[in-house]
C-alpha cells in the first residue's frame, strides 16, 4: 500500500480527534478540499457539547479585526487598544460550558492577517485581549493542491496545531444526511452511486462539481419544486454538481417516482414491486426508513411502530434482492437507529434465516 504525505481521515474520525483535542485544550487545524464537510463538523460538535460557535472567515479580514485598533485614552493620557468585537469576551464565554473559535479559511488570509492568528494561537492572546479559558480553536483550510487561493503557512505557526486532513467518506456522510433531513432522492441516489460524492478534480475547468455541500445544495432544491418545471431544475442540479451528474441524476429520479408511496408500503397496502430499477430501489428503502423515523419522533404506539417495520422487513424479502435486503435493514438498524425490538416482528425468524448471516458479515 502506497502512503501519502498526509494522513487523511473520515468525518467521524476527524469528530473524535477534535474532541480529544479540545479536552488537551490544544489547537487543531483542519485541512481538506472545497466542500467536504470541515465547517459542519466543527459546527456538530459545538451543538453536541451544548457550546457557542464563532465563525471568522480570515480570508475577508484585516489584521485590526483581530488585533483591535489603537486610540487615545484619556484617562490614562496613553494611547490604549479597542479589542475587536468578534472574539468572546468573559461575558459570553460565562454563558457556555464551551466557546469554539473557528478560524475558517485560515491559509487563505494575507500573511499579515496570519501574524495576528499567530498569536492568538500561540498565546492564547493577542495585544491586551486574552482569551477566556473554556475558549478552544480550530482553524480550517484548502490544501494548496486544491487550486484555491491559499498561502503558505509559517512552520512556527504550523507547529503549534495538530494537523487533520479530511477525505469524502460515504458512510461517514450517509450518517450525517440522514440526521439532518436530507431528501431521500440525494440519499438513496448516492446510496447507489456512492464514487458520485465527491468528484471534484482540481485540474477541470468545470466550476461546478460534486462535494458534500453541493449535493446538500440539491436537496435545499428539491424541498420546494412544486413551481420549478422539469428544465429549470435541471439547470439548477448542473449548476450545483455538474451537468454528467445532474443527467444522471434527474434519470434516476424520474424511474424514482414511479415506485409506490412508502406509507403504503409500511401500512401493508403495497406489497408488490414493479419497477424494479435498483438507484430507484435504494430510494424507496432510504424513504422507508424516513417514515418510520418519524414515526418514531411522533410518538406513534409501539405496537403500530413494529406492524409498520414488519411491513418494511416482508417487503424488502419479497422484492429486493440479497445485497439490497441486507443494505436496507443495516441502514434502518445502524444508520438510522431504529428502536426495532426482533421479538415483535412476525417475520424475524423468516428474515433471520435468510440474511442473519450477511447482515453480521457486512457489519464487521
Amino acid at each position: 500500500m502506497a502512503i501519502s504525505d498526509n494522513l487523511t481521515v473520515t468525518s467521524v474520525q476527524a469528530r473524535k480527534a477534535i474532541l480529544k483535542a479540545f479536552k488537551a485544550k490544544r489547537p487543531v487545524f483542519l485541512w481538506g478540499p472545497p466542500g467536504i464537510g470541515k465547517s459542519e463538523v466543527v459546527f456538530d460538535i459545538t451543538q453536541e457539547l451544548g457550546g457557542h460557535m464563532i465563525d471568522l472567515r480570515m480570508a475577508q479580514m484585516e489584521p485590526t479585526d483581530l488585533r483591535g485598533i489603537p486610540y487615545y485614552n484619556k484617562d490614562i493620557g496613553k494611547m490604549d487598544w479597542a479589542p475587536p468585537i468578534d472574539l468572546p469576551d468573559a461575558e459570553l464565554a460565562s454563558q457556555y460550558p464551551i466557546i469554539v473559535l473557528f478560524l475558517d479559511e485560515m491559509n487563505s488570509a494575507a500573511p499579515a492577517v496570519q501574524a495576528a492568528g499567530y498569536q492568538l494561537v500561540l498565546n492564547r492572546a493577542v495585544g491586551k485581549y486574552k482569551l477566556p479559558d473554556n475558549v478552544v480553536i480550530v482553524a480550517a483550510g484548502n490544501r494548496e493542491s486544491d487550486k484555491g487561493v491559499t498561502y503558505r503557512m509559517p512552520m512556527p505557526l504550523a507547529n503549534r496545531f495538530l494537523h487533520i486532513e479530511m477525505r469524502a467518506d460515504f458512510a461517514s456522510w450517509q450518517n450525517w444526511a440522514v440526521n439532518n433531513g436530507i431528501h431521500t432522492d440525494v440519499v438513496g441516489y448516492l446510496s447507489f452511486a456512492k464514487n458520485d460524492l465527491y468528484d471534484f478534480d482540481s485540474k477541470s475547468a468545470s466550476r461546478a462539481f460534486a462535494t458534500p455541500r453541493s449535493w446538500t445544495f440539491v436537496s435545499q432544491l428539491l424541498e420546494d419544486e412544486a413551481d420549478t418545471d422539469n428544465d429549470t431544475l435541471f439547470n439548477l442540479v448542473a449548476g450545483s454538481v455538474g451537468e454528467g451528474l445532474a443527467v444522471k441524476f434527474m434519470a434516476h429520479r424520474k424511474v424514482s417516482s414511479k415506485m409506490p408511496n412508502p406509507t403504503d408500503i409500511l401500512s401493508g397496502k403495497v406489497k408488490e414491486l414493479n419497477v424494479k430499477e435498483i438507484s430507484a430501489m435504494y430510494s424507496l428503502t432510504t424513504s422507508m426508513c424516513y417514515e418510520l423515523r418519524d414515526a418514531i419522533e411522533n410518538k406513534v404506539d409501539m405496537k403500530k411502530f413494529h406492524t409498520m417495520a414488519d411491513n418494511f422487513f416482508s417487503y424488502m424479502m419479497n422484492n429486493f434482492e440479497t445485497e439490497l435486503v441486507v443494505m436496507g435493514a443495516k441502514v434502518a438498524l445502524k444508520t438510522f437507529k431504529l428502536p426495532i425490538e426482533p421479538s415483535q416482528l412476525k417475520n424475524f425468524d423468516e428474515f433471520h434465516k435468510k440474511y442473519g448471516k450477511y447482515i453480521v458479515e457486512a457489519g464487521n
